[in-house]
Formats: C-alpha cells, structure tokens, sequence
C-alpha cells in the first residue's frame, strides 16, 4: 500500500525533523508552578534517542508495551517517542485511573514495566507488590529519592546515555506504536491499537484540517493520555514543523492571558473551558491576539458559542471524531462556510454514511447510526488490543467504523450529530436525544450545566433524568425546571426526575462521565 505516509515511521520523522529544522522551537512547556522549558527539534530528539537507548539498555525489547502514567509533560513526550524509536510500544494510563482501572489496563496489555510520577509512586508500589510489573516501575519527574520510594529514577538512567541512538531496529509504518485508551465514560475503556502509519497520518490529516503551516504555534492544557492531544495537536505540529505550547494545567483566569503571551495561532478547548473563561472578568485588551481557531467540538449551545465568539474575537472550528478514527472525520472547512451547529462535512481520505439498526443506508435527513470508511493502520485504528470480538463490531472487513452514535446530514452534506448511541433514551417507543435535552437546559439562565440521563421505569422502558449544575449563587427550583422543558420541547421529552449537584464526575479531558451517575 503507498499513501501519503509513505514508509515514514515516527522514528525516520524525528530524524528528518532534527536535520531540517533542528534549531527550531519544537516544545514550550508551562508546569503547574509556572515554570517554563523550551526545547528545540535537535534538543527534544537528542532526549528521545537518549531514553530509547535508556530503554535498550533496560532489555526492551521489539513489540514490547510499557505503560506511562503522567501529566502531560516532556518526559511523558520522551517515553512515546523513545519507545516508538526502539519498536515498543507505549500504553498512556489515563491520569484519573485507580488500582482497578490501572490492572485492567496492565493485564488486558500484558505489561511488565511501567514509568510513572511521584504522585502515583505509591498506586504503581501497590500494584508491583501485588506481584504486577516484574520487570520494575521508574520514577519521572524527581530526582528525589525519597519520592522514588526505592523505585528507579528516571532522569538518572536517562542522563547517562548517549544522544545518539545506540540500536537502529527496522520499523515500517505498520507496526504497533501505541495503545490508547478511550475514555470509557459510557462503558469500560477498550485499548486502541495504534500504528506508527496512524500517527503520522493523523499529523498530515490535522494540518490540512487546521491550514497549518511551520509558523503556526499550537497551545494545548489537553491531557497527554488523549487522542485530543496526541492525534489533533501534537502529530500536526510535527509534520507542519511548527511549535507546540503545553500548558501543563488548565486555569481560567490564566489561560486568555497565556494565549496572547505565547503567541498561540491555534488552541484546543472544550466545553468547560469555554464556559469558565465567559466567567471570568473582561479584559479590555483580550481581542488583541495571533488566534485564528479554537479547536474542536463543543455541545455547547449556539447563545454560548456566539457569546464566546464575538467577546473573545476568534472562530470555533467545529469537528467530530474519536480515537478509533484516528483524524476528527467529519469537520468545519479549513476556509469558507462553516454551518453551526453542524459539526461539519467529510474531510479529505474518508467517507461517511447514515444507516438504520439493520445497516441500510438512510438518505438526507433522516437519523441513525454514524459510520465513517478508512483504512485499517492509517485512517482508522488497527482494531482493539485482546477483544476480536469488539474489533469486529466496531470495523467491518471492507473498513467501515460503527462509531455508535446518532446523527444526520442535510441535502448539502453537512452532519449534525444527535447524541452518543449509548445515551439515547427510549421511553414509550420514542427514542430521546439527551444532547437535546441537555442543550435546551443550557438555556435557562440558572443552569450552567446539565446531564441526561436514562433511568428505569417500569410502565414506560426509561424514565428521564436530568442532573442540573446551578450557576453560581443560583437557586434551582425543580418545578420551574420542569414547566420550563414543558413549554419548550415535547411533552415525552421532558424530565421526570430533577437532581441538583455540586459537581459532575469527569475525565481527565473534562467529559462528564455518564456512567458513574447512573
């Protein structure tokens, strides 16, 4: 097969990278201090052969996975790209999983070796002693013994090795690079078999969805265990040349502000981001910025979204994908009409389709399951590592992506999504869109956020259910909630059950997660 990946793997990138644009600013990271490194393209390659040498020297060996529990930060970028030069394999543990979650992901990837944080020394010593991990646990981020706990230090191992790559393995752009969890918020998180042909595809993918070039400055507080941040910022960047600013965490007050002094062009935000940067005070000088595009897609209603755009001056580009997608698939334009609140038309190299719950394909208009074609190792993931069965339902033979949730397309061909499959209510035989409902509660000027959900109910299938987030100093009163739904969406729509909380659980990329509120 010859595409635009050609025989390119991360590692013969990195190498043209370090030649053509060493000098470069490749990586400007912001920690949760404030303190700031900068690493050129030579100096960041430099890191990555040596930790791929501190790798070999350990006995890594080819196809072998390693898993990686840290905050986005340089040594976690070094651990991806050491272990892709050396032909292993990295497995991102998600920064909000506990011991359970941490085993189910170590067993599923048969892992013997994990590099970590301090703050998750004593999680990752819990787990060794119960006789996971034989091969050992390092330590990041410290040169503190103490907070090693007796565990390897990493930047030591590291330090000591050459900065040229001692082992030069054959790779070729279909083997393994990675395992990436999804972010499980409906179900248990499944491992997405990662090629190296998938991330650099990803990278051309992303600069022609974003109109990037070498000059463009990406700035992300995304978290480094997501797609978010690995398929639609950080392999861009490398393929465009340009400069990628991390932000290691997210803080409202600072984050405008963080925009405008690092020169940002483009940036990555998500629903909450939006909405607590609309909170915070106005700046007279907060148009005055290099931004052009606030990536990706936002249930946000369009009051919020117009709101965003006229007082901070900068476009939403809207888009819709998944980790198994590999690219954000269906998406606004990089030039021209965009059509909110669509989420946009079929970008360059897939296809897309509506079908109905047995597989015919639906005409404009009407509403059912989304699919996406690609290529399997390119375009698409590889399929699901330790579960055929779930490859099988999610990918046809013919590369056709169930991407499980509901939505339509208008006569023009722009998508609009409906809602994830897996939150659609049915109550009475009408089938309920969540978003729907969620997106109408966003509305009333006491709701700052809300969650749908369905609940049993034994005369009409499912019951609805809303969680409701006041804002602040708001008082909820349920019945004015429920007669504000009656006069404004259909009756068999409309919540039976009102629940105020304080908070709602989340990912580390800030979706609420669905399924710990039923």
């Amino acid at each position: 097969m010859v595409d635009i990946v050609g025989g390119e793997t991360l590692a013969s990138l990195w190498d043209k990278l370090a030649r053509e644009c060493g000098e470069k600013d490749f990586f400007v990271f912001q920690d949760r201090d404030g303190g700031v490194e900068t690493f050129t393209y030579r100096q960041f390659n430099e890191k990555i052969n040596q930790t791929a040498n501190m790798f070999l020297r350990e006995g890594v060996a080819f196809g072998e996975r390693v898993a990686v529990q840290m905050h986005t930060c340089p040594e976690f970028l070094m651990c991806l790209f050491g272990l892709a030069k050396i032909g292993a394999v990295t497995v991102p543990m998600n920064e909000q999983y506990l011991q359970a979650e941490c085993e189910y992901a170590l067993d599923v990837c048969e892992i013997e070796r994990a590099v970590v944080e301090p703050c998750y020394v004593e999680l990752y010593g819990d787990i060794h002693a119960g006789g996971r991990l034989p091969k050992g646990i390092s330590v990041a981020r410290t040169t503190n013994p103490m907070e090693a706990r007796g565990h390897r230090i990493f930047s030591e191992l590291v330090d000591a090795e050459s900065t040229e790559l001692a082992e030069q393995r054959a790779l070729t752009p279909d083997d393994v690079c990675e395992i990436l969890f999804t972010s499980g918020t409906t179900s248990n998180p499944k491992g997405v078999l990662l090629t190296h042909g998938n991330m650099v595809y990803s990278g051309y993918y992303g600069d022609w969805e974003t109109s990037m070039t070498a000059s463009d400055r990406m700035l992300t507080t995304m978290p480094a265990c997501h797609s978010n941040f690995q398929l639609a910022a950080l392999t861009p960047v490398l393929t465009a040349r340009a400069t990628m600013i991390v932000v290691e965490k997210y803080s409202a007050s600072r984050f405008w502000s963080q925009v405008r002094e690092y020169r940002a062009t483009l940036a990555q935000c998500v629903a909450m981001m939006l909405r607590t940067l609309m909170l915070q005070p106005t700046d007279p000088a907060e148009r005055d910025h290099s931004l052009r595009d606030m990536l990706y897609f936002l249930p946000v209603s369009a009051r919020e979204k117009e709101a965003f755009e006229e007082r901070f001056g900068v476009r939403i580009l809207n888009t819709y994908g998944s980790t198994e997608s590999i690219g954000w698939v269906l998406t606004d334009p990089p030039t021209g009409e965009r059509k909110w609140p669509s989420i946009g038309r079929v970008g360059l190299g897939y296809e897309a389709k509506i079908i109905d719950e047995n597989g015919n394909e639906l005409p404009a208009n009407r509403v059912g399951e989304i699919c996406v074609k690609g290529v399997p190792g390119r375009s698409l993931m590889l399929g699901y590592v330790g579960n055929e069965k779930a490859t099988a339902e999610a990918l046809t033979s013919d590369g056709w992506l169930h991407m499980g949730d509901k939505g339509y397309y208008d006569e023009e061909g722009w998508f609009f999504f409906v809602d994830r499959k897996s939150n659609m209510i049915k109550r009475a035989g009408e089938n309920i869109s969540t978003t729907e409902i969620e997106g109408v509660l966003a509305e009333h000027p006491a709701v700052k956020e809300a969650a749908v959900i369905g609940v049993p109910d034994d005369i009409r299938d499912e019951a609805v259910k809303a969680f409701i987030l006041p804002e602040d100093g708001a008082r909820i009163d349920e019945e004015e909630i429920i007669e504000y739904c009656r006069n404004n969406m259909a009756a068999f729509k409309v919540p039976s059950f009102i629940e105020v909380v304080d908070d709602f659980p989340r990912t580390c990329s800030m979706k609420i997660e669905k399924r710990l509120l039923r």
